[in-house]
């Protein structure tokens, strides 16, 4: 090898090092050119381009080693950011726990060995009137090894006597106490919140005594924070109100008999994961963070949060559901680089109903792709040290521990349940999102955003349903979805015809604009295609068979044109005419524009139509 090839290679070092003034005036440049800023703006472009979380957190768009967070701490020791364990997950990867929510027990015992042959670690059962029959649960679990795939269940109300069958069955299969592992599922507070009832909480915190002391492997309690996801909460909602929930049942446990490091050993926390990745990392480290902190000043510093994520059933759609699957793939990797122990994939099609062998069998190869193929448990807190994610983990850190503090300022968890505080501020939050939704600032894949009018839904059995009657349940693509099962109710779809002025290249992206915007209320939306005149534009029209045109073109075009186009369409029947974009032309009833309500032009757009009247 010639002393050429023997140098060391030398990249960054050939290159000038930036600063960051630089990258404000390239920000600057783009800003000015888009029009969102004068042309002769010299201030900080990054706040203007910066965003802001519904916990106010704001988000930057380049983070430095001047973006100063606290201490991660060590993998495995307090306060647990890094993770619960030393060795992280790289030998084991996560535990892969699959949610079963059959009320036949024949479907439910195929599915649970299917699941379990298939890269399934734990079984998560919905059994009593929500789910499986508490007594068929020994069929269910015949043929299964208790001992190496543990059972987690969720019995709402009927947490007693779905433990004792639970646990009868591991008796029978002679599995020594030592050994049982898993959950029994109490969670009579996150129960009080769905249901807006009363729940059996002394019961729940003898039986978790009891448990403690014969079997040593395994919990009894959830502190289940998705009933206040699922009722439209932010991350730092859904933080604060766990750790409310967590410390309620310590209280509890210690007053009970029980040491705080048995107490805290016998509950495992729930919190859901979205396909924010980021804010899905952060919020699993940020809730070790948080409990630690609890158990410090309580006495037991060195027992780690145990983690349960769910993919959020919140972000799921009926409507081009396919697309469910991208959202709960992101959902599991957020988790899983988060140091979640557990995490449950939601087949793609849980918003249907019962899912189908096919749906089951992606949700668990969602796992396989990112722990087999994708290495994403091979190294520990692969997300750690980033700028971002130490930052937004503090932030949200403390933004939970505010929201925590609220609640116990309003007396604790259960008296902030009953006045209605918990329900108002997670109410607050969900205005906030619907908003932003209605307006496709948060856009919605397949939903708000290039949806498909021709699609064939899945056909599901329904689901059995689930604890109601307390906090909302809530699902982001609703509103829209309401509107397309409204449409596709009509005899014949309903139509806004998009008159497109001038050749295709001068009309094609408003025009875009236009189609996806209606075709989001299950709208059609035939077109003018290239025309040169106004006569033109209106025997399309008129050929539409509809009442509604939407003009789309360029300002030169509505200048020259638009005056001349809706006098055509007026004369052809239009009895409403929407314009592509702002202005101020004579004849026109609204505008259709980035940012607009889109929720309520479509509404009022049906209205015209005479659906939904």
């Amino acid at each position: 090898m010639s002393k050429a090839h023997e140098q060391e290679l030398v990249l960054a070092a050939q290159f000038p090092t930036p600063q960051r003034e630089q990258w404000q005036e390239l920000i600057a440049g783009v800003l000015r050119k888009s029009g969102r800023v004068p042309a002769d703006f010299d201030g900080d472009a990054a706040e203007k381009i910066a965003t802001k979380t519904y916990d106010d957190i704001l988000v930057q768009p380049l983070y430095t080693r001047t973006d100063v967070a606290p201490a991660a701490g060590m993998p495995g020791l307090p306060p647990f950011v890094r993770g619960s364990r030393p060795e992280g997950a790289v030998a084991t990867g996560w535990d892969v726990r699959q949610r079963h929510v059959f009320a036949d027990p024949a479907a439910a015992r195929k599915a649970v060995l299917a699941d379990l042959e298939h890269g399934v670690t734990s079984l998560w059962l919905v059994v009593g009137d929500a789910g499986l029959s508490i007594a068929a649960l020994p069929d269910v679990l015949d043929e299964v090894y208790l001992d190496l795939a543990p059972v987690v269940l969720d019995a709402g109300a009927d947490f007693l006597a779905a433990a004792d069958a639970l646990l009868e069955v591991h008796s029978d299969k002679a599995i020594p106490a030592s050994e049982v592992r898993g959950n029994l599922g109490a969670d009579p507070l996150g129960l009080r919140a769905r249901t807006g009832s009363e729940q059996d909480f002394d019961g729940a915190i003898q039986l978790a005594v009891r448990v403690s002391g014969d079997f040593p492997e395994l919990r009894t309690l959830v502190a289940d924070a998705l009933p206040y996801h699922q009722a439209g909460g932010s991350d730092a909602q859904e933080l604060g109100l766990s750790i409310a929930t967590g410390v309620a049942y310590l209280r509890a446990l210690t007053d009970a008999g029980l040491t705080v490091e048995q107490a805290a050993n016998q509950v495992e926390f729930r919190y859901s994961a979205t396909a924010d990745q980021f804010s899905t990392i952060a919020k699993f480290r940020a809730a070790r963070r948080l409990w630690a902190r609890v158990l410090e000043v309580s006495g037991a510093p060195t027992v780690p949060q145990r983690q349960h994520a769910v993919t959020s059933p919140v972000m799921m759609t009926r409507r081009d559901p396919w697309v469910n699957m991208l959202r709960t793939t992101l959902a599991c990797f957020g988790a899983g680089v988060g140091g979640a122990d557990a995490v449950t994939v939601l087949p793609f099609d849980a918003a249907i109903g019962l899912p189908d062998d096919f749906a089951r069998r992606i949700a668990r190869n969602t796992h396989a792709v990112l722990l087999e193929e994708s290495k994403v448990a091979g190294v520990i807190d692969p997300a750690g040290g980033s700028y971002y994610v130490e930052r937004l983990t503090d932030d949200l850190a403390n933004a939970g521990w505010a929201f925590f503090q609220s609640i116990e300022a309003a007396g604790g968890l259960v008296a902030a349940l009953e006045s209605g505080l918990v329900e108002q501020r997670l109410g607050e939050t969900w205005a906030k999102r619907s908003k932003n939704l209605a307006r496709r600032k948060d856009p919605l894949t397949g939903i708000s955003e290039f949806p498909n009018l021709t699609e064939k839904l899945p056909v599901r059995e329904t689901a059995p349903a689930g604890p109601s009657g307390g906090l909302p349940q809530v699902r982001l693509a609703e509103a829209y979805e309401e509107l397309r099962d409204l449409s596709d109710a009509q005899p014949q779809r309903p139509k806004v015809f998009l008159a497109t002025l001038g050749p295709v290249a001068a009309h094609t992206v408003r025009g875009s604009f236009a189609a996806n915007l209606f075709q989001a209320g299950g709208i059609e939306t035939p077109n003018a295609g290239a025309t040169t005149t106004a006569a033109e534009v209106a025997d399309a029209f008129a050929a539409s068979g509809t009442q509604i045109a939407c003009l789309c073109g360029s300002d030169k075009l509505y200048e020259e044109r638009a005056a001349d186009v809706v006098q055509a369409l007026r004369a052809a029947g239009a009895v409403k005419i929407l314009l592509a974009g702002k202005g101020d032309y004579d004849g026109v009833d609204g505008y259709v524009h980035i940012g607009c309500d889109v929720l309520a032009v479509l509404r009022d757009t049906l209205k015209t139509l005479g659906v939904g009247a």
